[in-house]
């Protein structure tokens, strides 16, 4: 195992040097919940539904990488939340989704750097286009529940690309959204917090811990276990 370094106090790096130029990166790719948000959206819909604590044991355990089939931990705790209606979801936009520290001067200095920013998630695209438009992200993708007449049915919408966002998924978007872009995975930054995103933090040229789980920062490059996300940018300059 790589030795670890600590850059600056809650600032650790493993196997690359820093500083570095963070225009020599050409993509950003973040994780939603936990990562460039505060909140876990899918245990605070459940609140709606008084299941908040069985469907936020079975997100930490899956986090942790304890339940190592994504896909069958999401259908699990998407199918709790059967009779959540949109004024519920809206209510949790409205109240409880926050960006994290520092997530919005990171993705405006990356921008301003030239970087293109992707979010990547397990969770659901009625939350992702909110932080879409929040921060005027590129490229989006993630799960969409199923509504019908204005409630939650428990079940998932498939996309031509399948029905789950899972972590292979995540890595083959990046690749994929990299590949679009004419640049090469090494010119990719990856930032997550849970074992779904090792993945394409393997596949990118910068993997970035977020006040993460220990199997994560065991895997990135930079982990960031204290302050705000623009932490990265005492390494990126």
């Amino acid at each position: 195992m790589t030795d670890v370094t600590e850059f600056a106090p809650g600032l650790l790096i493993r196997g690359t040097l820093a500083p570095q130029k963070l225009a020599d990166y050409k993509l950003i790719a973040f994780d939603m919940d936990s990562t460039l948000i505060t909140i876990e959206c899918i245990d605070e819909i459940a609140d709606a539904t008084g299941k908040k604590a069985e469907v936020a044991a079975i997100t930490e355990a899956t986090m942790r990488g304890e339940i190592t089939d994504f896909k069958d931990s999401l259908r699990q705790r998407v199918g709790k939340l059967v009779g959540v209606t949109e004024a519920d979801m809206a209510r949790v936009v409205a109240e409880r989704l926050k960006l994290s520290p520092g997530a919005e001067n990171l993705v405006r200095t990356a921008q301003a750097a030239g970087l293109k920013v992707l979010l990547v998630s397990g969770g659901f695209t009625y939350f992702a286009e909110h932080v879409r438009g929040l921060l005027g992200i590129d490229f989006v993708r993630a799960n969409v529940l199923e509504i019908q007449d204005g409630a939650l049915t428990g079940g998932l919408v498939e996309q031509p690309w399948g029905d789950i966002c899972d972590g292979a998924e995540k890595r083959r978007t990046l690749l994929e959204v990299a590949s679009l872009l004419g640049i090469r995975p090494g010119q990719c930054i990856a930032v997550g917090d849970g074992s779904n995103d090792i993945p394409m933090m393997q596949a990118a040229g910068l993997s970035v811990a977020y006040h993460a789980k220990p199997r994560v920062r065991a895997e990135a490059k930079v982990s960031i276990t204290e302050g705000g996300l623009d932490r990265l940018l005492e390494i990126l300059r």
